[in-house]
């Protein structure tokens, strides 16, 4: 009897000292629960005003592979059909050639169209090598493709006077250029057929298999025609004289101090869809428009400081 209420006894106090270790392992895991949960919940959700570092920087080349967007690609609903492209180039396709290769490109600045048309307006009176040295000499900063026109200023006014026109036509130019020659074809090709187009004093027209040309028939003289878009390609009423249709301005003297505004050689290569100018195409495009900039020949370079008036303006 003594033995077994020995035994109880025992059992009775390792009861107790389980209960005793169960209830401070209890408070250890309490302490630690409070303690790393709140560090847990601040790592995963830091403070608004904790400092989050950048994310590194792209790898080298990526740019390459995803331009910036202003030099993306148009999208398709941009894009001009053949019919909106005819009626667009409508008004210059029967330009000789050499003409509408300045045009074409130069409508890809028409920021810098309406400025150059004033200044080719004041120095309508000035003609030939002197107008080139005038040009010189004010320092002007366009785009040679469009300082090219100032000896045009009939043409220039009519591309700053529809400024939307001029942005379309432009935008068209670094977009599909393909089709915009191939309008300009089609275009020509009416015009032809419809008797409106033939060679004349002025233009020596070449009907090809697969295009035609339009060359001036001296290369230092070039005359800017003028005609009815509706006129020309469409066939003529009975009894109407489709010689008069096309009427040409004055000669324009391009000589050689005009070369390093593109005028040593521009042409067309029609079937493969390039522009030249001083036997280099012309690589300006929608993706590259930022900062291609044409390597011509005898480039033109200008002087350090901003475009300046260094003479009296010869106003009409």
């Amino acid at each position: 009897m003594t033995n077994a209420k020995l035994v109880l006894r025992s059992l009775n106090r390792i009861s107790l000292v389980s209960k005793i270790l169960l209830a401070a392992l209890g408070v250890l895991v309490f302490c630690f629960a409070s303690t790393t949960t709140p560090a847990l919940a601040q790592e995963q959700n830091p403070p608004q005003d904790q400092y989050t570092p950048p994310p590194p920087p792209p790898p080298a080349g990526a740019e390459a592979q995803n331009p910036p967007e202003e030099q993306q690609p148009p999208p398709p609903s941009a894009l001009l059909s053949p019919k909106q492209l005819d009626d667009l180039v409508g008004r210059i396709a029967l330009y000789p050639d050499p003409l509408l290769a300045q045009v074409l490109t130069a409508s890809t600045y028409p920021n810098e169209i309406p400025e150059a048309s004033q200044w080719a307006n004041e120095h309508a009176g000035v003609k030939g090598d002197a107008l080139a040295n005038e040009i010189r000499e004010d320092n002007l900063q366009w785009d040679a493709s469009v300082i090219a026109l100032l000896p045009f200023p009939s043409v220039l006014a009519t591309m700053a006077s529809d400024s939307a026109w001029t942005q379309q036509l432009g935008d068209a130019v670094l977009a599909q250029r393909a089709d915009v020659m191939d309008a300009v074809q089609r275009m020509r090709r009416q015009a032809y057929q419809y008797g409106y187009l033939r060679p004349n004093a002025y233009a020596n027209v070449v009907d090809n298999p697969d295009d035609i040309e339009i060359l001036p028939t001296n290369p230092a003289y070039l005359y800017v025609p003028t005609y009815d878009p509706f006129i020309v390609y469409g066939p003529p009423r009975p009894g109407f004289f489709v010689g008069g249709a096309i009427r040409f301005g004055p000669a324009i003297v391009i000589g050689a101090a005009f070369a390093p505004w593109g005028w040593a050689h521009p042409y067309f290569a029609w079937r493969t869809h390039g522009i030249f100018f001083d036997a280099t195409p012309w690589g300006r495009a929608w993706v590259n428009r930022g900062y291609y900039v044409h390597p011509y020949a005898h480039p033109f370079v200008h002087r350090p400081g901003p475009r300046v008036e260094r003479h009296a303006p010869h106003r009409r």
